[in-house]
C-alpha cells in the first residue's frame, strides 16, 4: 500500500474550499478567539429579543468558523492517521472547540431562566423570526439545561468525555496490526481494516477463514483495552444523562432530535417479528455455498461468480450517474461536477482512515473519504456517500447557516435511496440468472447489514448502557455475553458462532457515538419507501424528496420525513421494508431453483 505522498493528486480531495494549507488554517485561530470574546461579552444581557438576536448572529458565525477549523483538521488527519501533523491539528482544534463551548455555556441557561411567558413572547417576536425554530428547540430542552456554572463545567469536560473514543480510534486506525493471511495456495495476503471485508468476499474459503481469525484475533489481543475504552464512553454518556435529569442515556441521546423512545422500540419489535426471514436467508446462503457448517467468515462472500466483476473508478462514476438519473438532471449534473471538482478522496493509502464518510461545512465542498477497491461494494459506497453529500449540498444552498445541518436521524435516508436506486438499475439490466442472484444478494445484504445488523447493534447498546445504569460492570465477559446472545438471536440455528465473533462489538466505532446506529435501520426503511415511490411515480415523488433534502435542520426530523411521505412514529414503515426484504428473498430462492434445473 502506498504512502500518502505517493498517491496521485488527481484522486485526492481538494481542501482549499476550507483553507489553502495548514498555515492558513492556523491564522483562523486568532479570528475565532476574538469572535469568542465578542460572544462571551453578552453574558448577563440576554433578556430581550433584540439582544438575543444579536447574540445568535454572533454565535452562528462563530460556530460556522469553528466548524471550518475542526472539519479541516479532521479531514487532514483522515489522510494518514499515523501522521503527527494531522494528530496535532485535531488536538488543537479540539482544544479550541472546548474553549469556545465553555465560553458560550452561559447562553442557554441564561435565556431559559427568563419567565416562561416572557420567553414565549420573545420567541414569537419578529426580531427572532430567523431563529424561531432554534428558540423552540432551546425551549424543548428547558427541563434538562443546568445553571450557567454547571453548563460551563460540563463543557470544560468535553475533551475528557471524548478521550475513550479517541483512544479506540487511535488503536483501530493506527496501532492495531494484523498477521498476514494465507490462501489455499499458500500465498500471503496483507490484512487491514480497509481490505478485511474484501478478503471476506473472496471465493477462497481458506483465505476467508485465515483473514477472519487474523482480523478478529487482532481485536481479541487488545480486548481488555477495548472494554476499558467502551466502558469509559458508556460511563460518560450515562453520567451526563443522569446529571441532566433524563431517565436513561438512551432517552437523552434521542431527545436532542425530538425522537420518542417508542421509535426505537418499534424498530426492535418489528425486526424481531421478521427474524424468520433472516433465518431463511442464512439457510439459503448455506445451501448455495454447499458447506456443512456456515461460519461468520461465510456471511459476506457473494453467492455467484459475478462477484469477480470489478469496475474502474471512472466506470463506477458512469454507473452511478445512470442509476441516479430518476432524481433529475439538476441532481445528476451536481454529482457529475462532484466527480471532477475535488470532493472525493478515492483510494486507500498507508494510515488512511478506514471505511467511508461524508463531511463538510456550510462554506466548503461536501467532502467524501473512501477507500475504493473496484468491487460492487465500492461502487455502492460512491452512491451512498454521494447521497450524504448531495443532502448537504441542497441544505446549504437552501437554508441559512443556522438551519443547514440536518439531524443524524435523517442522515442515512439520502444515502440509502441512492444505494437502492443503484441496485434496482442494475437489476433492470440483468439478464443471466447469475447476474440476478448476485444483485438480489446485494439487496438482501443491504437489508441484513443496515436493518437487521444495525438493530442488533442497537439492542447491544441498549443492554450495555442499561447494565451500566443498573450498577453493573462492562467487563469483557459481560460484553461478550450480550453480543454472543444477540448473534444467536439474529442469525439463527444455521450459523456456527466462533468464539472470536463474540468480541465483534470492539470493532464497531459507532458505539462511541451512543444510540446512533438505530438510525441506520429506521432510515433504511424510510429509504425503501421513498426509492420505490421515485421509481413508480417519477416527478410526483422526486419533488417532495428534493424538498426534504433541502430542509436541513429547519424542522423536527420526524416532521421532515413526513414531508417526504414517511411516518416513522408508526411501526408500519419498518414492517413494510421487511416485507420488501421477504419479497426479494422469494425472488432469490426462485432464481436459485431455476439455476439448479439448468
Amino acid at each position: 500500500m502506498k504512502t500518502r505522498k505517493e498517491m496521485d493528486p488527481a484522486y485526492e480531495w481538494d481542501l482549499t474550499s476550507l483553507y489553502d494549507d495548514d498555515s492558513a488554517w492556523e491564522k483562523e485561530f486568532p479570528v475565532i478567539e476574538e469572535e469568542t470574546k465578542k460572544a462571551a461579552a453578552f453574558e448577563g444581557t440576554l433578556k430581550d429579543a433584540k439582544t438575543i438576536r444579536a447574540f445568535l448572529d454572533v454565535e452562528t458565525q462563530l460556530m460556522r468558523d469553528l466548524n471550518n477549523v475542526y472539519t479541516y483538521a479532521f479531514l487532514r488527519q483522515s489522510e494518514d492517521t499515523a501522521d503527527p501533523q494531522g494528530q496535532m491539528l485535531v488536538a488543537k482544534a479540539a482544544m479550541l472547540y472546548t474553549k469556545c463551548a465553555s465560553a458560550l455555556a452561559f447562553a442557554d441557561p441564561e435565556i431559559l431562566s427568563l419567565p416562561e411567558d416572557g420567553l414565549k413572547e420573545i420567541t414569537a417576536s419578529e426580531e427572532l423570526a430567523p431563529y424561531r425554530f432554534v428558540m423552540q428547540q432551546l425551549i424543548d430542552q428547558k427541563p434538562h439545561v443546568l445553571s450557567g456554572k454547571e453548563e460551563q463545567l460540563l463543557a470544560s469536560f468535553s475533551e475528557v468525555f471524548g478521550a475513550p473514543k479517541n483512544a479506540a480510534d487511535a488503536l483501530m486506525d493506527a496501532d492495531l496490526k494484523f498477521a498476514p493471511a494465507l490462501d489455499s495456495k499458500g500465498e500471503s495476503h496483507e490484512v487491514t481494516g480497509s481490505n478485511f471485508i474484501l478478503l471476506q468476499q473472496s471465493s477462497d474459503r481458506t483465505l476467508r477463514k485465515n483473514a477472519f481469525f487474523s482480523f478478529y484475533g487482532g481485536y481479541v489481543g487488545h480486548i481488555n483495552t477495548f472494554a476499558a475504552t467502551y466502558a469509559g464512553a458508556v460511563k460518560a454518556a450515562t453520567t451526563e444523562a443522569a446529571v441532566r435529569h433524563y431517565a436513561s442515556s438512551r432517552e437523552a441521546s434521542m431527545a436532542g432530535e425530538h425522537i420518542p423512545v417508542s421509535v426505537y422500540d418499534n424498530l426492535v419489535s418489528m425486526v424481531r417479528k421478521h427474524m424468520p426471514a433472516m433465518y431463511r436467508y442464512v439457510a439459503l446462503r448455506k445451501k448455495i455455498l454447499k458447506v456443512d457448517e456456515l461460519h461468520y467468515y461465510d456471511v459476506y462472500v457473494p453467492l455467484t461468480k459475478k462477484a469477480d466483476s470489478s469496475w474502474t473508478y471512472e466506470e463506477a462514476q458512469d454507473l452511478v450517474l445512470k442509476a441516479l438519473a430518476p432524481l433529475g438532471k439538476d441532481y445528476t449534473d451536481t454529482v457529475r461536477n462532484a466527480f471532477h471538482e475535488g470532493w472525493i478522496d478515492v483510494y486507500p493509502n498507508q494510515g488512511k482512515a478506514g471505511g467511508a464518510y461524508s463531511s463538510g461545512t456550510y462554506d466548503s465542498k461536501p467532502y467524501i473519504c473512501m477507500n475504493y477497491t473496484g468491487d460492487y461494494e465500492s461502487v455502492s459506497t460512491i452512491a451512498h456517500e454521494m447521497g450524504h453529500s448531495m443532502q448537504t449540498w441542497y441544505s446549504k444552498h437552501t437554508q441559512p447557516a443556522q438551519y443547514a445541518d440536518y439531524t443524524l436521524f435523517v442522515a442515512e435516508v439520502a444515502s440509502t435511496v441512492n444505494e437502492n436506486l443503484l441496485v434496482e438499475y442494475l437489476l433492470s439490466k440483468a439478464e443471466k440468472p447469475e447476474e440476478k442472484l448476485f444483485l438480489l444478494n446485494q439487496y438482501l445484504e443491504g437489508f441484513k447489514a443496515t436493518v437487521y445488523r444495525q438493530t442488533m447493534f442497537a439492542e447491544f447498546e441498549q443492554k450495555a448502557h442499561a447494565l451500566a445504569e443498573s450498577g453493573g460492570a462492562l467487563t469483557v465477559a459481560a460484553l461478550n455475553e450480550i453480543y454472543g446472545d444477540l448473534i444467536r438471536d439474529y442469525f439463527g440455528p444455521d450459523l456456527v458462532i466462533d468464539d472470536e465473533v463474540k468480541s465483534e462489538w470492539a470493532r464497531i466505532p459507532h458505539f462511541y457515538r451512543p444510540f446512533y446506529v438505530y438510525k441506520y435501520a429506521t432510515d433504511y426503511s424510510a429509504a425503501v419507501d421513498i426509492s420505490e415511490r421515485i421509481l413508480k411515480d417519477g416527478d410526483r415523488a422526486v419533488k417532495p424528496y428534493i424538498e426534504f433534502l433541502s430542509m436541513g435542520g429547519s424542522d423536527y426530523a420526524l416532521e421532515e420525513l413526513k414531508h417526504a411521505g414517511v411516518d416513522l412514529s408508526s411501526p408500519e414503515p419498518i414492517d413494510a421494508a421487511l416485507n420488501k426484504f421477504e419479497k426479494i428473498l422469494d425472488e432469490a430462492e426462485k432464481v436459485v431453483a431455476e439455476m439448479e434445473k439448468q
